[in-house]
Formats: structure tokens, C-alpha cells, sequence
């Protein structure tokens, strides 16, 4: 470690999506599909895609998504979303506690970021996963006339809810902002302080993602990137808000440019996320090979290191099982 703790970190990771379907239609989407037009994930198949992973040594990152022969240390569920009323509500939840659970099996730790769910499914997934997630991306109603015109889960104070009943269930959490879809600088504030206030009462948001707003092929909504200066105007903006045990995280793929990377983590930024094969959710951008964000932030006076899923402040709080797994993974770092 360098003097002064001058870690960035990261997380080892790969996604397996469920199902792309989903129920919303946010307009800058490039992720969903329609319902019932998507084949969801059979397990032996991602049995194969995880199969000879080592959750020991470094990752690949520029590897295809079906690759087997590099290692990792999450595995982030990442799903679209069926809808609270559906038939299929009941599989889609077995699909991901069954997903969880191999991935437990084969050695990994689980992440699972699945939309708005109830209560008691939260506490069910909580079995199984280290961590979980949800972003809340802005709590203006505003965009609920735009953006969000379509999609009856981003509704902001369900959204939000998610973060008290995680507080409630001691549920190590992930959230954030999305930013350039047509709100203020005050809506930022207010998502912002939000957030601030539910960590204030239970303690358990352990990172906080400002994802700017990038365009892909597929997406509906005429908005274009989310403006660097702005975005770097933002990340100060969350460290002055925000705790200082929250961890702030932005994805380098999306914030590409050199400048901007190193202006941002002279600002505040600790953290870039789970490095991934594919991302998923923007996948017109790829990400940095692992050795050229090594490179560049060994040059700015950084050390990337790799980190779990789960913050090591919130290990102890889980169930025997999972704080097993994570301290056997931390032994082997």
C-alpha cells in the first residue's frame, strides 16, 4: 500500500443476467427486452460460464463473456425486472436464489441488483447474497413526466423504501444517482442527502455509484452524455455530502477520458466498481484492460487493489455462512 492509503479499489466481478426482460420502458435503457420475448438463464448454463473461475487471482477483464479461464470474486446478479403482479414473479425469484446459490457453491460471492423488491423477498435474497443493491438515480418527480414516463418501479419513494427496509434488515446496501437525464443540480442535492439520511439511521450504505447518463444504440431518449464538467462538479458535491465511510464509486468505462478519471479521484472517488466482461447495463462502452487502469493510476500515485463485494466494516454481520465464505476469500487475497 502506498503512503497515506492511496488505494483505489475494485471488484473482480462477473454478471449473469436472469432475464433482460422487464416491465419498465425508461427510455435510455439499452438493457431490457420485452416481456416474454427473452429466454431466462438455465442453470446449467451458468454453471458453464462460471466454471474455472479462481476467486484468488486477478480477472481478465477484456475477456468474452462466456470465457472460463480467469478468475473473480463477485458474482453480480443483475436482472430485468417481472412485475410485482405476475405469474412469474415466484420462478423469477427462485431463478435468483438458485443463481445465488450456485455461485455460492462454486466459490463466489453473491450480488444480486434485481429492481424494487418487497420486503420479505429482500430478506429471503439476504440468505444468499453478501450484498445488494438498488439505484435510486434521482428522487425528482420531474423525470417521472420524461425518462421515467413508463416505468411504474422508479417511482421514487418505492425506490427509496428499499434503502430503509435494507437498513432494516441489516443488509450491507449499493445505491446511487444517475446522472443527465434531465434533472438539476438541487434534484442531485436532494437524492444526495437523501441517502445521507437513511445511512445516518441504520449504517448500512456501504458504496454510493454516480453513473453518468451515456448513449447507446438502443436507447429512445434524445439526451446526449452527461457533461464531463458537470459530472466532476457532482463527485465534489457527494463527498461533501455524503459520510466518510460511504465509498464513492464511478464506473471508468463511463468516464473514459484520462483528465476526468484522474479529476475525479482526486475528488473523493475510492472506488471503480466491478470490473467486468461486459457491462451489462452500457454495453457500447467497454471497459479499460485491468493493466491499463493498474498503469494510469500507478502513475497519478494510486494503488488499484481488489476488494469483495461486501465492505470489510460490514463482514461480521452476516450470517456464518456468508462471513465464512468472505473471510476465507480475504485469507486468500
Amino acid at each position: 500500500m502506498l503512503p497515506g492509503d492511496r488505494s483505489i479499489t475494485y471488484s473482480p466481478a462477473f454478471t449473469l443476467v436472469p432475464t433482460y426482460e422487464c416491465f419498465n420502458r425508461c427510455s435510455y435503457c439499452n438493457f431490457r427486452r420485452e416481456p416474454g420475448e427473452d429466454d431466462w438463464l438455465d442453470l446449467e448454463v451458468a454453471r458453464q460460464r462460471l466454471a474455472g473461475f479462481s476467486t484468488v487471482s486477478e480477472p481478465s477483464v477484456g475477456a468474452p463473456k462466456s470465457v472460463s479461464a480467469h478468475s473473480l470474486i463477485e458474482v453480480l446478479i443483475l436482472s430485468g425486472e417481472v412485475h410485482p403482479r405476475s405469474s412469474r414473479r415466484g420462478d423469477w425469484l427462485r431463478l435468483i436464489y438458485e443463481l445465488c446459490e450456485l455461485a455460492l457453491d462454486c466459490g463466489f460471492l453473491p450480488h444480486t441488483n434485481a429492481g424494487p423488491l418487497s420486503r420479505a423477498e429482500m430478506a429471503h435474497l439476504s440468505e444468499v447474497n453478501v450484498s445488494m443493491g438498488l439505484m435510486l438515480e434521482q428522487l425528482t418527480p420531474a423525470v417521472l413526466k420524461t425518462v421515467h414516463r413508463y416505468a411504474p418501479s422508479k417511482e421514487p419513494e418505492l425506490r427509496l423504501q428499499q434503502l430503509v427496509w435494507a437498513g432494516e434488515l441489516g443488509i450491507p446496501f449499493t445505491t446511487g444517482l444517475l446522472l443527465g437525464i434531465g434533472e438539476t443540480v438541487a434534484d442531485r442535492r436532494e437524492t444526495l442527502d437523501a441517502i445521507a439520511e437513511v445511512h445516518r439511521q441504520w449504517g448500512h450504505i456501504q458504496e454510493v455509484i454516480l453513473q453518468p447518463h451515456s448513449p447507446g444504440q438502443r436507447q429512445l431518449f434524445p439526451g446526449g452524455a452527461c457533461d464531463g464538467d458537470a459530472f466532476l462538479a457532482t463527485v465534489e458535491l457527494a463527498r461533501d455530502i455524503l459520510p466518510d465511510s460511504i465509498a464513492l464509486q464511478i464506473p471508468p468505462n463511463l468516464a473514459r477520458e484520462a483528465p476526468l478519471l484522474r479529476n475525479c479521484l482526486a475528488a473523493g472517488v475510492t472506488d471503480l466498481g466491478g470490473l467486468v466482461p461486459l457491462d451489462e447495463v452500457n454495453p457500447d462502452y467497454e471497459h479499460h484492460s485491468l493493466e491499463q487502469l493498474q498503469t494510469l493510476l500507478l502513475g497519478w500515485g494510486y494503488e488499484l487493489k481488489s476488494r469483495l463485494p461486501v465492505y470489510p466494516q460490514y463482514i461480521e454481520g452476516l450470517s456464518p455462512r456468508l462471513r465464512d465464505r468472505c473471510r476465507a476469500i480475504q485469507a486468500a487475497l
